[in-house]
Formats: C-alpha cells, structure tokens, sequence
C-alpha cells in the first residue's frame, strides 16, 4: 500500500496542555482498521452502531438510547436542544465547558439562553441552582428548564453519587431536567471507583454528552439519552446541528473499543494516576500554590507568570488565568511516569529549586 505522507511532529515531544493533545489508543485504531473492510450502511444503520447501542445500555441502563455526534460541543448542543424549548434556559456552573469553551455554540446555535451561577470548585448544589431558578411566569425571562452539569468538572473536580442525585432531585422538584457534560466522564467514574451508572442515570440524570476523545478515540463522543420522554426528536436535531456522521461506523467502533472490555476504564484511571503524581510533586516545589483538589486528571496551581513563560518552552500548557498566574496541567491515558519527572525537574529548575 502506496502512502506519500509524512510525519510532521516529533513523537518525543510531550506536554500538559491538554489530553486532547494525546494520540489514539492503539486498541482503538485497530478496532477502526477491523470496521474498514469492506461496505457497511451509512447514517448509523449499521453493525456497529447497534452493537454500540447494547453497550451503552450496558452501562447506562435498557431505556438508554444513544446517538453518536463528531464532538464533544456538538453533543452538548444537540443535547440542550433536544430538552429546551425556544424560550428555554439552562443553569450551569459560571466555569462550565458550555459556558466558557463553547464560543457561544448553546446559545447561538442551540438557540437557548445560560444562566451561569459562580462555585468555588465548579459544581453546583442545590441552593446554588436556585439562584437562578426562578421566573417560570415572567414572560419577560428566559424560563429554567434544564440544569447543566460537568463530570469530572472543569476545574477538575468530581460529583459524587450523592450529590448528583441532590441536584436531579431538586431539579426535578422544580419541573427542570439535567444534562451532563461527561467529556471526561470516564475519569470521574475512574476516580469515584463506581460504575458510570451510579451518577448518571441511577442518579436521575435526563440526558448525557459521552466523551470518547479525550480517553483514547481519534475523534467521536455521543448523545445517550436516558429518559425517552425528555428528549424530543434526537434524531432530526442531530442532522440539523450537522453532527449526523454519514460512515458512522467509524465513530460507534471507536466507542465499541473503549466501552466492551475495560479500556476507558484503564486508561482513565492511569491518566489520573499521573495527574496524582505530578500533584504530589508540585507539592514539594516552593512557590508553587494547587489550587483545587486533584480528584481526576487536572492540576490547577499558581505559580510566578514569568517562571510558567519559561516552562512553556520546554513544555506545553495554558494558563487559566494568566493576570492570576494561575495554570492548568493535565495527564492523559499516555503520560507516562517519566514524562511527569522530567516535568517537575524542569519546573524545579525554572522556578530556582
């Protein structure tokens, strides 16, 4: 087999910046090679994708119905969409992805309005969410609808069990539904040691974004609805939202791979692992602050601006909030031990240690 492209990175060079800087698991690439031979159907009516479907209730529960989106912001719109009405709002954390990453895409794709409350780890609570729900008969605001909540969140930490089953709750009370944010979810459930169930639909969660591509996937998340009668026609949102994959195929194996045995599991739990011990050694540095509990595969610190300049040459990463000096590292499923070593010996030497 003829091929005329070349490697233009160099495979050696490591960073922090983001586990969507990390290649695809090899388990995955060969689950797509195996899904490339010969002709299947398009538009999800394929093998795959029905396999796709019995795991996903597999891990979800028998009424989970799931629809596979290219990425994580479309999965999070068409999600919205499917449970809002055109006067609808969503509450969610003022740092949430949908909010803060999301270039606007809820609102001006999805046509809906956020109502964003400040947290201090990024989760919501009950009294929180009341904040902002409130207003149901005023025609002059955006009604509540739904409560948007981000496992593991962007700050880095996780909901427990409890606590997303004191948001569904209340939500609930309320007349509102919940969707999760579960870009990361495999690491929640890695850092909880539950099963994916236990904080999702056992909790009372509506509707879900599955997160593949930052655990291990080339590319592909999904839409798992979890309570049929909330979400309103998926399907036609998804195509309308230009997320309907033609070969879909070759999103649903990827998913297939990480769900059938216990690969996403692996890999979320070493990509925490790694976010643990480079947390532990960022704690033996002075002048460097963590700033949220490392509970998944994100450290948060603060450190002098001009020492995380320095280290950006040698190593990757963002600032958070670059006026605050505050920065985010995160491991994913192939950091390895030694790229966390070299990392704190560079940090030490940059910041004089």
């Amino acid at each position: 087999m003829r091929t005329d492209a070349k490697r233009r990175h160099d495979p050696a060079l490591r960073g922090f910046a983001s586990d969507n800087y990390a290649g695809a698991h090899p388990e995955v690439l060969a689950a797509l090679a195996l899904a490339n031979e010969g002709h299947q159907v398009a538009y999800g009516d394929d093998d795959y994708t029905e396999q796709l479907q019995q795991l996903m209730r597999r891990h979800f529960g028998g009424n989970a119905q799931t629809y596979p989106v290219f990425n994580g912001t479309g999965a999070n719109v068409v999600a919205l969409q499917s449970v809002t009405d055109r006067w609808g709002a969503v509450i969610a954390a003022d740092s949430a992805h949908i909010h803060v990453d999301e270039c606007g895409a809820p609102e001006r794709v999805g046509g809906l309005k956020l109502l964003t409350v400040p947290t201090e780890d990024g989760k919501l609570t009950p009294e929180l969410i009341d904040r902002e729900a409130y207003g149901w008969d005023d025609e002059h605001r955006a009604m509540p609808q739904v409560v948007s909540i981000t496992q593991n969140t962007e700050l880095g930490t996780v909901y427990t069990p409890q606590e997303v089953r004191a948001i569904c709750e209340h939500a609930h009370e309320r007349g509102m539904l919940v969707h999760l944010d579960g870009a990361r979810i495999s690491n929640a459930a890695a850092a909880l040691d539950v099963p994916m169930r236990s904080f999702t639909n056992v909790a009372g969660v509506d509707i879900l974004s599955f997160g593949g591509t930052k655990n291990g996937a080339v590319f592909g998340e999904a839409v798992v609805v979890l309570n049929p009668d909330a979400a309103r026609a998926m399907r036609h949102l998804r195509k309308l939202s230009m997320q309907l994959a033609s070969k879909m195929r070759f999103v649903s194996v990827q998913l297939e791979a990480l769900l059938a045995g216990d690969l996403w599991l692996r890999n979320a739990r070493h990509a925490n692992a790694m976010a643990a011990r480079l947390a532990e050694g960022v704690r033996q540095v002075p002048g460097v602050r963590i700033l949220h509990p490392v509970q998944a595969n994100a450290v948060f610190a603060r450190l002098p601006k001009e020492v995380s300049e320095r280290l950006q040459k040698r190593y990757r990463f963002y600032f958070w909030d670059e006026a605050a000096g505050d920065v985010r590292w995160m491991c994913a499923f192939d950091t390895t031990e030694e790229d966390v070593d070299g990392f704190l010996a560079a940090l030490r030497e940059e910041i004089g240690a």
